[in-house]
């Protein structure tokens, strides 16, 4: 799964930005800022990564059925997690 990290602690920050962050071309290790908020496309992560992250204490764990887009949220980042074969657009 693709990662997309967006640096806030504020939810509803998260969610005025989150349609603008998925279409903001960016490409791997890279780094922007969408409203004011850092955002970094932080690879690819395993699969049992969000199994692991589901256990811990500290994280939210939102989905996006109709998408198949995963969110966490632990400490002050946001993590979007999409499948490889999601293409976002442009």
């Amino acid at each position: 799964m693709k990662c997309i990290s967006v640096y806030t602690n504020n939810f509803e920050v998260f969610s005025d930005i989150y349609e603008k962050v998925l279409s903001t071309p960016l490409a791997e290790n890279e780094e922007k800022q969408v409203e004011g908020v850092v955002v970094f496309e932080s690879g690819s992560v395993p699969e049992n990564y969000v199994d692991r992250m589901k256990q811990r204490p500290e994280v939210v764990v939102m989905k996006v059925r109709d998408r198949d887009i995963t969110i966490l949220q632990h400490r002050n980042v946001f993590e979007i997690l999409l499948p490889e074969t999601e293409s976002v657009v442009h």
